[in-house]
């Protein structure tokens, strides 16, 4: 078995920083609704029913991370994905997550069928 090179410790630090940005669900929300294009926070606080507080928030520490692009327009802030594959990440992980569950199911189903 062929093995890994060594992984400088500032680049785990900084993909476990990238998975921990990640690891909140309001975030992940917030992602989702820009999946299709630009939004002002005002659309982003009315989709996610939460407060305008908390959703700069988070829109705030994934635009810090460079996840995010913001530009203002009058008193309004938009906000819109910078790098797309992010998509890409989150969609490895969703269908991971839905082929595990899905088997799962089909273990559960089988179970059930023999107690039967």
């Amino acid at each position: 078995m062929k093995s890994a090179k060594p992984v400088p410790p500032e680049i785990v630090q900084q993909v476990a920083d990238y998975f921990s940005l990640l690891g909140e669900p309001m975030r992940l929300r917030l992602l989702h609704l820009l999946s299709d294009g630009e939004k002002c926070v005002q659309e982003l606080v009315e989709a996610t029913q939460t407060s305008q507080a908390n959703v700069s928030k988070h829109l705030k520490i994934m635009w810090q991370a460079g996840i995010l692009s913001r530009r203002s327009c009058g008193t309004s802030a938009y906000y819109r994905v910078e790098d797309d594959s992010i998509f890409e990440l989150c969609n490895v992980v969703y269908d991971r997550l839905a082929h595990r569950i899905q088997q799962q199911a089909n273990s559960f189903r089988v179970l059930n069928s023999n107690h039967q």
